[in-house]
C-alpha cells in the first residue's frame, strides 16, 4: 500500500490526516493516542482554573467563613465524584465501543432525547465561555494599560482605558491558534496555560498572605458580608444565591472530559488513567480555590473585590500586578482553544458526513514551514472558514455586550447541573442498573436534588445581577 494515501475524518477531532502506512493506529482506525496522565491533568486545569478563581474570595465574603470554606470543600467532592462516574461511560457499555464526545456518551447510554438537550446544553454552555473569556481576557489587557498609565502620570492622571481594540487583537489571535486541528495537538498550549493560571493564583494569594501578615487584614465574620445600612436581607440572599454559583461553575469541565479522555493511550485503560487525572487536577485546584479564597477573604474582609487583583489598586507593586494581569491573558488564549475544540469538531464532522467528497470540506493541503521546509503545517478550506467566522461572531458578540459575565453566570449556573452532576449520575444508574429506591440510588439522586436546587439558585442570583447590568447598558462602550 502506498504511503501517500490518506484517509480523511474522525468524529471527536475533526478532519484528521491518517497515513497509512507510515503511522500506527488505535482499535477504532485512528492514529494511535499518545496522551498520559500528565497531559490529561494539563487539560483539565487549563479548563478548570479559569479566571474565576480570582472572584472566590468575593464569593467567601458573602459567604463566611463556614459556609464557604464548606462550599468550596463539597463542590469540589461532587465534581470529583461525578467526573469518575463519566469517566467509566467512555466506552460504551455493551460494545466496548469508544465514544468520542459527551453527547455520544449520552445518547449510548440514555437515548435520542437526551443526547438533543446535552448538545443544546453543551454547545450553549462552551459558546458562552469563548465569548466570557474574550472579555475577561481583554479586561486583564486593559489593566496592565491602565496599570502603567497611573505609574508614569501619577495617580490623579487621566487613565481611561477601552476594552474594545483589546478584544479585537485577541480575536485575531485565537484565528490563528483555532486552525490548530483538534484536542491531541493541543497538549503543549494546555501545559504553558496551565502553568500560567498557577502563576497568577499564586501571586494573587501572595499579596493577600502578605497583607494579612502586615497586619493590614480587613474585617471578618463566620456568616459572611453583613445585614445593615449599605446590604439589605433581600440583597444579600442575591449575593450568597451568585456566590454558590460562582464556586459551583469554578469547578465544571464535565463538558470537555469525554474529549479530553479521548486523546489518552488505551494502556491503561482510559477511565483508570482518566480517574487519576481528575484526582491530581480536582486536588490542584481545590487547594488553590482554598488559598485564593480564604486568604483573599482574610485580606479584605467583607469588602473583598470581585478581582483579587485589583484590590490591591493600579499602583504598586504595578509591576507584579501587571505579571499577573499578563499570565491570566496567557491562560484564557489556551482555555479558549480547549472550550472551543468540541464546538469546532461537532461541525466539521458533520460536515464530512455530509459531504464526504467535496474537496472544500475534506481536502487537506500541506505547507512547509522553517528551513528546508522541515515543519509541514496542514490547511483545510473548511476549518480556516468555519473557525474564523466563529471567532470573528464570539468576539462580535463580545464587543455588543460587555456585560455577558452575567450570561455567563446564567449559562455556567444552568450548566453545570446538567452536565457535571444530572448526566454524570444517570448514565451510572442506568450502565449498572442500579434499581430504583434502594439506598444507592436515593444517595445518587440526593446529589443530584441538591445540586439541582443550587443551580437554580445560582440562576435567579444571576439574573437579577443581568437586570442591573442592562439598565445602563451601551453597546460598544468598554471603559474604565
Amino acid at each position: 500500500m502506498q504511503d501517500q494515501i490518506f484517509q480523511v475524518g474522525g468524529c471527536e477531532s475533526g478532519l484528521e490526516i491518517q497515513k497509512i502506512g507510515n503511522a500506527e493506529f488505535d482499535d477504532d482506525g485512528k492514529p494511535r493516542r499518545t496522551g498520559n496522565l500528565w497531559t490529561a491533568s494539563a487539560h483539565i486545569i487549563t479548563a478548570i482554573i479559569g479566571s474565576g478563581v480570582l472572584s472566590l474570595a468575593w464569593g467567601v465574603a458573602q459567604l463566611g467563613w463556614i459556609a464557604g470554606v464548606a462550599t468550596l470543600v463539597i463542590f469540589s467532592g461532587i465534581t470529583l465524584y461525578t467526573s469518575s462516574l463519566l469517566a467509566d461511560c467512555y466506552r460504551s457499555p455493551v460494545t466496548g465501543k469508544r465514544n468520542y464526545t459527551y453527547k455520544e456518551v449520552v445518547k449510548n447510554n440514555l437515548g435520542q432525547v437526551m443526547y438533543m438537550a446535552c448538545a443544546t446544553v453543551q454547545y450553549a454552555n462552551l459558546s458562552g465561555m469563548v465569548i466570557g473569556y474574550t472579555i475577561t481576557a481583554s479586561i486583564s489587557m486593559a489593566a496592565i494599560q491602565k496599570s502603567d498609565c497611573f505609574h508614569s502620570r501619577g495617580h490623579g492622571g487621566p487613565c481611561s482605558v477601552s476594552h474594545n481594540p483589546y478584544m479585537i487583537g485577541l480575536g485575531i489571535l485565537e484565528i490563528f491558534l483555532s486552525q490548530i486541528p483538534n484536542f491531541h495537538k493541543l497538549s503543549m498550549l494546555s501545559v504553558v496555560a496551565a502553568i500560567m493560571s498557577f502563576a497568577y493564583s499564586s501571586i494573587g494569594v501572595g499579596l493577600a498572605l502578605a497583607k494579612v501578615i502586615s497586619g493590614k487584614g480587613e474585617r471578618t465574620t463566620l456568616t459572611g458580608v453583613e445585614i445593615g445600612l449599605n446590604l439589605s436581607a433581600a440583597e444579600k440572599t442575591w449575593r450568597m444565591f451568585r456566590a454558590f454559583g460562582d464556586i459551583a461553575f469554578a469547578y465544571t469541565y464535565s463538558q470537555i472530559l469525554v474529549e479530553i479522555q479521548d486523546t489518552l493511550k488505551a494502556t491503561p485503560p482510559e477511565n483508570q488513567v482518566m480517574k487519576k487525572a481528575n484526582v491530581v487536577a480536582v486536588s490542584t485546584t481545590t487547594a488553590f480555590y482554598m488559598m485564593c479564597g480564604c486568604f483573599g477573604y482574610a485580606a479584605f474582609g467583607n469588602n473583598a473585590p470581585g478581582n483579587l487583583l485589583t484590590g490591591f489598586g493600579f499602583y504598586e507593586p504595578f509591576w507584579l500586578v501587571d505579571l499577573a494581569n499578563g499570565c491570566i491573558v496567557l491562560h484564557l488564549v489556551g482555555a479558549y482553544q480547549v472550550f472551543a475544540q468540541p464546538i469546532f469538531s461537532a461541525v466539521e464532522s458533520w460536515a464530512v458526513t455530509k459531504w464526504p467528497k467535496s474537496k472544500f470540506v475534506t481536502g487537506e493541503y500541506i505547507i512547509g514551514i522553517g528551513t528546508n521546509r522541515r515543519h509541514n503545517f496542514s490547511v483545510n478550506f473548511l476549518r480556516l472558514v468555519w473557525r474564523s467566522s466563529f471567532v470573528i461572531i464570539a468576539t462580535v458578540v463580545a464587543l455588543i455586550m460587555p456585560f455577558f459575565n452575567d450570561i455567563l453566570a446564567f449559562l455556567g449556573a444552568m450548566g453545570y447541573w446538567p452536565l457535571t452532576v444530572y448526566f454524570p449520575i444517570q448514565m451510572y444508574i442506568a450502565k449498572n442498573k442500579i434499581g430504583r429506591w434502594t439506598w444507592r440510588w436515593l444517595g445518587l439522586q440526593l446529589i443530584n436534588s441538591v445540586c439541582f436546587i443550587i443551580a437554580v439558585a445560582a440562576a435567579c442570583g444571576s439574573i437579577q445581577g443581568l437586570n442591573k447590568a442592562l439598565k445602563t447598558y451601551k453597546p460598544f462602550e468598554v471603559k474604565e
